[in-house]
């Protein structure tokens, strides 16, 4: 890899040193995702397609789970019947915070706060209010079936400990063991508890709270009164409790033995760094997003999982034989040379995710403003207009309402928590409120995060709160901007090198399967981009860019230059100078 510095003032020079285009994204019709869905539904292996026919979801739509693997992300993205319904990434060096348990020391106790501070050995104090010091009050989400305490939780519970007693319970200097429940966002250090829970495939163990219990969202009376009698004979140790998720629906008693014993099994590796002595200590951290796909998406409603990386790929083929190797049949890989977020139509979807303005299918649109206290969510008529009365009254709602199903379609993909606002077109009848509010409640009911949403009031606001345990998607992909001291948003240096590594491997494939290019032939490519952009790669990225060369038949060189915008990148061809996209 070569790299040097030019003055050029090329017309592609040019176009580097000023600002990106904003792309207007073609939005692809849900007709067409639907279709091509269906015909994909067509193709699955016979027995899969016997099997659906036989239970009760062969009315579903078809649900895939296509993940992309690559060295410095992952990204896992759910597609219902075509369209983009649920997206995650995870890169590579990032912790996880959220669901990790750690032992700590506090730090100090704020009496204003009714908070502690707690120190995990990270860069920021961990904060633990009161309330979630104290024994967890019962889950109105969960039914309690089984009380499972030990003499000493029963004695616990009958006192009752206040939060004027907290101090003295746990003074300044105490160890103390506790959960994140919430990631680090902005300047604010993660959120803790001490009534820990670990998930499993089809339980949640609480070693600390014995009792036992159903989810609510498993609603048929005779499948809840068969969970019971499972629950009931389970051997689970005193004082400890366990949940059934809605993904142990239908099962047998074996899954929820295995994976009880699965869950015993890491209590006793935490207990194990437990003893160890050290202070602070990180005794149990989620597992990765592939692994964390396995658990909690791949249910008996997932009808396909794609996963372009043979590694990640043997990645799940292990997890899910620990925990329901009947699903092995579902994963497949991908071996086509398009890549498999362009395949599946999800690069565009995604794209349209981080616009701001998202149009709605009767030509209306909703404008979303992120701030750090809270996101406002505007809906508009766009360039409709009405010509009738009534026709406009009708259009108000419709546009209301696929307003509601679209926001809460991009609070999903935008992972948005908080406070949310939603400012939607004046309706003066209370009935159509009534009916945008009950569509908002029904879609907002199959997100896995808990959310409030109130009634729109007479002026058109609707409020709500999302449960956010982790940063908004945005932020993630987006860093500070250097020219505008922060006021603004530009990529960071790991999402271009991300970029620039996806464009190369496109353009390389491009060229030996369209343009003609033998695989022994070697290609030459010329990148020119910003220096901020060149250190990533020259230094941390420095091993993926010598992976691609060697697995394409490429060789790289770079031009940077500081007048160039950070976001702006361009690759060409040495031998005339062209663009090559």
């Amino acid at each position: 890899m070569k790299s040097e510095t030019t003055e050029d003032n090329n017309d592609i020079h040019n176009e580097l040193r000023e600002k990106p285009r904003e792309k207007k994204i073609e939005s692809i019709p849900v007709e067409k995702l639907n279709q091509d869905s269906r015909q994909r539904a067509k193709k699955r292996p016979i027995l899969q397609k016997i099997a659906k026919a036989l239970s009760s979801q062969k009315n579903e739509p078809f649900r895939e789970l296509i993940i992309n693997a690559e060295p410095l992300e992952t990204r896992v993205a759910l597609l219902v019947d075509g369209v983009l319904e649920k997206f995650q990434v995870e890169r590579s060096g990032e912790s996880r915070m959220v669901g990790s348990i750690y032992k700590g020391k506090i730090q100090n106790l704020e009496p204003g706060l009714k908070a502690a501070f707690v120190d995990i050995g990270q860069p920021k104090n961990a904060f633990l209010h009161y309330w979630d010091i104290l024994p967890a009050a019962e889950d109105k989400s969960v039914e309690i079936v089984r009380e499972n305490q030990s003499e000493e939780q029963k004695k616990r519970s009958s006192e009752k400990p206040s939060l004027k007693d907290i101090p003295k319970l746990y003074p300044v200097g105490s160890e103390i063991v506790i959960q994140i429940t919430k990631g680090q966002i902005g300047t604010k250090g993660p959120r803790t508890t001490t009534n820990l829970a670990i998930p499993g495939r089809f339980l949640v163990l609480m070693p600390y709270n014995g009792q036992c219990g159903i989810s609510r969202k498993i609603e048929s009376r005779a499948e809840r009164d068969r969970l019971k009698k499972i629950l009931r004979a389970l051997t689970i140790p005193e004082g400890m409790g366990v949940i059934i998720r809605t993904a142990g629906e239908g099962k047998k008693i074996r899954y929820f033995i295995r994976d009880l014993h699965l869950l015993l099994r890491k209590w006793k590796r935490i207990n194990e760094v437990l003893d160890s002595g050290k202070n602070p200590a990180l005794l149990y951290q989620e597992p990765d997003i592939i692994e964390r796909t396995v658990r909690d998406f791949l249910t008996e409603e997932i009808d396909r999982v794609l996963v372009d990386s043979p590694e990640a790929y043997a990645k799940m083929q292990e997890s899910i034989s620990e925990v329901s190797s009947r699903s092995k049949r579902k994963i497949a890989r991908f071996k086509e040379d398009i890549p498999i977020f362009e395949r599946f139509n999800i690069e565009r979807q995604i794209e349209q995710t981080f616009q701001r303005k998202v149009p709605l299918p009767s030509g209306g649109e909703i404008v979303i403003e992120e701030t750090e206290a809270l996101v406002a969510i505007d809906v508009n008529t766009g360039s409709h207009r009405s010509s009738g009365k009534d026709n406009g009254k009708n259009y108000i709602v419709q546009a209301n309402i696929e307003a509601a199903r679209e926001s809460a379609r991009q609070i999903r993909l935008r992972n948005i928590g908080g406070l949310i606002i939603l400012d939607f077109i004046d309706m003066k009848n209370k009935r159509d409120r009534k009916a945008v509010y009950d569509v908002m409640r029904q879609e907002m009911e199959a997100d896995k995060a808990k959310s409030h949403v109130l009634p729109i009031s007479q002026l058109g606001i609707m409020q709500m709160t999302r449960q956010r345990h982790t940063e908004s998607n945005i932020s993630g992909i987006y860093t500070g901007c250097p020219y505008c001291g922060s006021r603004g948003i530009v990529k960071s240096s790991r999402s271009m090198s991300v970029e620039i590594q996806r464009r190369v491997v496109s353009i390389s494939r491009h060229m030996r399967t369209i343009g003609g290019r033998s695989e022994e032939e070697n290609l030459d490519l010329r990148i020119l981009l910003h220096p901020t952009n060149l250190e990533r790669m020259r230094q941390e990225d420095e091993q993926h860019l010598v992976d691609i060369e060697k697995a394409y038949k490429v060789s790289l060189s770079f031009r940077a230059d500081p007048s160039y915008h950070v976001e702006n990148f361009k690759v060409i061809d040495p031998t005339n100078g062209q663009e090559l996209k």
